[in-house]
Formats: structure tokens, sequence, C-alpha cells
């Protein structure tokens, strides 16, 4: 049977409506506190019509915050925030997984408790700046967890798993791609170790692997995601063979019965992912080793998606900017509407313009929640 982006789909015994993914997307609009705003609420109650929205990255402790203004999972406050966001989202039929991310040297002490330097598997100060309250600041070098340590982090992705399932989530993707902790474990560019968490690829994935066990406490395997990004250079990661790390990941957790793979193929630039970006792996090698859903990610157009569905390559494509600019994305693309022109500039910037003041192509907006 050939499928289109608009074909039904499975993750497990969740059905979804169409194989277009909301890919996650910080914009840095939560309110003080990381606790999900109202805006949020609108913004993804809009974008209901996804087969699947992920979340944007939520934090998984105040350790793990890299950013301003991003709303975190590890308080009471912010899961009674987020119960508001998936209560809306319910509201219009949809799906939603939260992203549970950690960004470990990819912090600032500004971000951490009592001006701590953030954490790492090594301790390499990463190249460029960090985006902080009082604007971009140069990274700084970070501290080294001590194996002793490692089992509380852990801890705290279970914890915040635990927090989005009682804010109502359908599942969790676990973030070990774009050069936050648990990539950095991964990579061979970051992770210096010497321990059992460093050295040859099997013990670099080994605080994924306990990752992964610790959430899957909380949710079935197949309401967890992973999401991978083998060769993107972003956030200063590099990796000596990433075709052959990452099949051996891949192959390691192939059999854990996880809902679905994300990929983000190729690399991205500060502004995003890149349109057609070259690729210097062959994806179809992970596609194949993996027993669940493959989620393909990186600047895919409407045709580029189409054929990659069609062919098999694979079974949801994610989409971010354009769900960003297009609440309303789904039915454009499935009308062949014209899409709206993305402003880049407005981003990060906060409040409603660039964020929820895109226009539908009918007045006809979701009801509210």
């Amino acid at each position: 049977m050939t499928h289109d982006l608009f074909s039904p789909t499975s993750l497990g015994n969740l059905e979804l409506p169409n194989r277009m993914v909301m890919a996650p997307m910080s914009r840095s609009r939560a309110m003080d506190g990381g606790i999900p705003s109202q805006l949020m609420v609108e913004h993804y109650r809009h974008r209901a019509t996804a087969g699947l929205i992920i979340s944007e990255s939520a934090p998984v402790s105040q350790q793990g915050v890299g950013y301003p203004n991003t709303p975190g999972i590890f308080t009471p406050q912010q899961t009674a925030g987020w119960l508001r966001v998936m209560n809306s989202v319910r509201s219009q039929g949809g799906h939603m997984f939260a992203q549970l991310q950690h960004c470990g040297r990819i912090s600032h002490p500004s971000h951490q408790e009592d001006g701590a330097l953030p954490v790492a598997p090594s301790a390499l100060k990463p190249s460029g700046f960090a985006f902080t309250a009082a604007g971009y600041k140069e990274f700084e070098t970070p501290r080294q967890l001590e194996a002793s340590e490692i089992a509380d982090v852990v801890e705290q992705f279970r914890h915040a798993a635990e927090n989005a399932r009682n804010a109502g989530f359908d599942g969790v993707e676990v973030h070990g791609a774009n050069g936050y902790l648990i990539d950095q474990f991964l990579r061979d560019g970051t992770n210096k170790r010497t321990d059992a968490y460093g050295g040859n690829i099997e013990k670099r994935m080994r605080f994924l692997q306990e990752v992964l066990d610790a959430v899957m406490t909380v949710f079935p395997a197949e309401r967890v995601g992973l999401k991978l990004s083998p060769e993107n250079s972003f956030n200063d990661m590099s990796d000596s063979s990433p075709q052959e790390h990452f099949e051996a990941i891949v192959a390691a957790i192939a059999d854990r019965g996880l809902g679905y793979l994300h990929i983000a193929e190729a690399s991205m630039d500060t502004s995003g992912y890149i349109e057609d970006a070259p690729k210097s792996m062959d994806y179809g090698k992970l596609r194949a080793l993996f027993q669940g859903a493959y989620i393909a990610n990186n600047g895919y157009s409407k045709d580029r998606a189409e054929a990659a569905i069609q062919s098999g390559d694979a079974d949801l494509v994610a989409f971010g900017a354009p769900f960003l600019a297009n609440p309303d994305l789904v039915r454009r693309f499935r009308d062949g509407l014209p899409l709206n022109t993305i402003d880049k500039s407005t981003f990060y910037m906060g409040g409603e313009t660039g964020y929820n003041d895109y226009p539908f192509a009918s007045a006809d907006l979701p009801s509210a929640a």
C-alpha cells in the first residue's frame, strides 16, 4: 500500500491522523520560573492538526537549563502549566509528546543555581556564545560530571517523565541530539572520559541507555521516542566516525520497542535546519536498523516529504519553521495553499509577534479550550 503525508498511522496504540510532525522548536515564550505561558497554550492549540506535536525542549532540571524563558518540566508549577497546554491540544483532538532536555555544557552560570558551572561528560569549553537574559556571553569551561553524579542526572530525566505523564502528555521524546548533554556523551569529540561512560562507543552510549531505562519505568516503550543528530555540528559538535558510531547506537536500542527514532539528517546552522543540506551519511542504514517508526527531519519541503513517505524512507516527517509560520500547515499542504512568509528575526523576541500572529488561511480559528 502506498502512503502519503496525509495517511493515518500509529505509534503503538496511539492513532495519528496524518504523518506530519510538528518539530520541537524552542521559542523562549515561557513565564518566569520556566512556567508554560498562555501564549504557549494558544500556540500549540492552533497547531493541533499535526499528526503529532513534539514540544519545544523542556529542561529536566535547573541544572539542565541552557536558555532564558524556556519551559521546564521539573517543578509542580511547570507541570501545571504543561497540563494547560495539553488540555488545549486535546480539545482539538491533537497528540503531543514532551521533549526532555538537559543542555549540559551548552548552558551558562547565569542559568545555574548559585552561579555554578554547567556540567558535561568532559571539561571541554565549546566555542561560541551562550544566550542569557543579559544577552550573549562566551561559554565557560564546564565541570566534568563525576561518575557518582550521573545517577542523579538520570533521575532528573525519570522525574521529568513522571511530570510529563502527570501533565497529560501522550509520551516523551528523549533529546539525544544537537549538542546537548546526551549527545555530548555519545560523540567522541566531546566525550574524553576514561571510565565506564567514555572510551568506545558502547561506553559512550551507557548514559543514554540508563536514561532510556529510567524513562521507560514511567511510559511504556511505545510512548518513548529518541532524537539523534549524527552529523550535526551545531553547538561545536564533532565525531570521528558518525556513520559507524550511530549505526552502533541505533542497533543497540533497536530492540527496545521505542515508538520512534527521530533523526536530524545532515547539519544545521544557527538559524535552523537547511533545506536540501548536503549529507555525508547514509541515513537509510539507520532507518533499516530500527524496528519502530522513523521520523525524518531537516528542511523537508512538502515534495521531499511526500517522496520520503511514498518510498518508505520515512514513516513520518517533521517540519519546524513551516509549522511556526503556518498554524494550519496540514490544510495548506493538503489543499495546495500558499504559505506564510517566515520572519526569522522574531523567533526569540518574546510576545505574540512572530509566534501567535501568523494568520490561518481562513478566518476559522480553533475554538478556545
